[in-house]
C-alpha cells in the first residue's frame, strides 16, 4: 500500500531554503544593500542556479525550440498560460478585484472551451485582459512587508513573502490536482522547459548587460514586485551597484519561476 506525500518537494525545497537563509542572520556591512541582508546565501543558491541552468534546463530548452514548431510552441504556452488564470482568478478573489477576477472567469472559460483547453488563446483576440496575480501579491495587497531577498533552490527570485506566496501558489496549483503523478511530473517538466526558452533571448540579453548579474537579477525582481504592489521601491543598491533598470511590465500567464516536478 502506497501513501501519498502531502507536501511536495517544491515546498520542501523553498520552506528548507527560506529557513536556512533566516539562520544564516543578517549579514550587513558598509554598502550593503538594506534590502538584500542575506546576501552571502543568496550569491550561492544564485550560483547553483545558475549551474543547473547552465547545465541542464537551458540546453533541454534550446533543443525543444529548435525541434518544436512555433505553432506547438505556442499552443503549450496557452495551456499553460490558461492554468495560471485559474489561480489569478483566484487571487483577484482574494485582493477583492471584482472587475479582474471577472476577466479572469471570462478568460478560463473562453479559452478552455473555444481555445481546445485553452492551446488557443481565444481570450486575448476578444481583448479580455489578463490580470496575472499570485499570493504573494495577495499578501502584498493586504499589507505584509516584503521582507528581505531570499534566493530559492531552482526557484530563482524571492522575498519571505513571496517565498510563503511560493508554497501556497505549489498547493493551489491545477496541476497539483492531477491525482497520475507521472502525468502530473511531465506536465510540470514541460511547463519548466517551455517557460525557460521564452525566455532564451532575455537570457542573453541579461548575460552581455550585466556588470553583476546577481545584482542586476535582484533590483529588477525587488522593483517590479513592488510596481506590482503599487507601493514604494525598496532602498536603493549602492552607487556602485546602481542601474537604470527598464520599466517593468505585465507578468505572462505563467508563474515566475517554474516548480520542480514531484517525485
Amino acid at each position: 500500500m502506497t501513501t501519498r506525500t502531502t507536501m511536495k518537494p517544491p515546498v520542501c525545497w523553498a520552506a528548507a531554503a527560506l529557513t536556512l537563509a533566516l539562520l544564516q542572520g543578517c549579514a550587513t556591512g558598509p554598502g550593503a544593500n538594506p534590502a538584500d541582508p542575506l546576501e552571502p546565501f543568496n550569491r550561492a543558491m544564485f550560483s547553483f542556479n545558475e549551474g543547473v541552468d547552465r547545465t541542464v534546463l537551458k540546453p533541454v530548452a534550446t533543443a525543444y525550440k529548435d525541434v518544436t514548431p512555433q505553432l506547438v510552441r505556442t499552443g503549450v504556452t496557452n495551456f499553460f498560460g490558461n492554468i495560471s488564470d485559474v489561480w489569478s482568478m483566484v487571487n483577484n478573489v482574494l485582493q477583492l478585484k471584482g472587475e479582474a477576477a471577472m476577466d479572469s472567469l471570462f478568460r478560463v472559460t473562453t479559452n478552455t472551451l473555444w481555445g481546445l483547453g485553452g492551446i488557443f488563446d481565444v481570450a486575448s483576440d476578444m481583448n479580455i485582459p489578463r490580470h496575472s496575480e499570485d499570493f504573494g501579491l495577495t499578501l502584498g495587497h493586504w499589507g505584509a512587508a516584503s521582507g528581505p531577498y531570499v534566493v530559492l533552490p531552482l526557484l530563482g527570485p524571492s522575498s519571505v513573502r513571496d517565498s510563503v506566496g511560493t508554497l501556497v501558489d505549489a498547493k493551489g496549483s491545477v496541476l497539483n490536482a492531477v491525482d497520475n503523478v507521472p502525468v502530473r511530473n511531465s506536465l510540470v517538466g514541460l511547463r519548466a522547459v517551455d517557460s525557460r526558452a521564452n525566455l532564451l533571448g532575455a537570457g542573453n540579453v541579461l548575460d552581455e548587460a550585466a556588470l553583476d548579474k546577481y545584482s542586476f537579477v535582484r533590483d529588477i525582481y525587488l522593483q517590479r514586485r513592488s510596481n506590482r504592489i503599487g507601493r514604494s521601491a525598496p532602498a536603493p543598491a549602492p552607487a556602485e551597484e546602481r542601474y537604470d533598470l527598464p520599466e517593468a511590465g505585465p507578468e505572462g500567464g505563467a508563474t515566475a519561476a517554474p516548480v520542480p516536478p514531484a517525485k
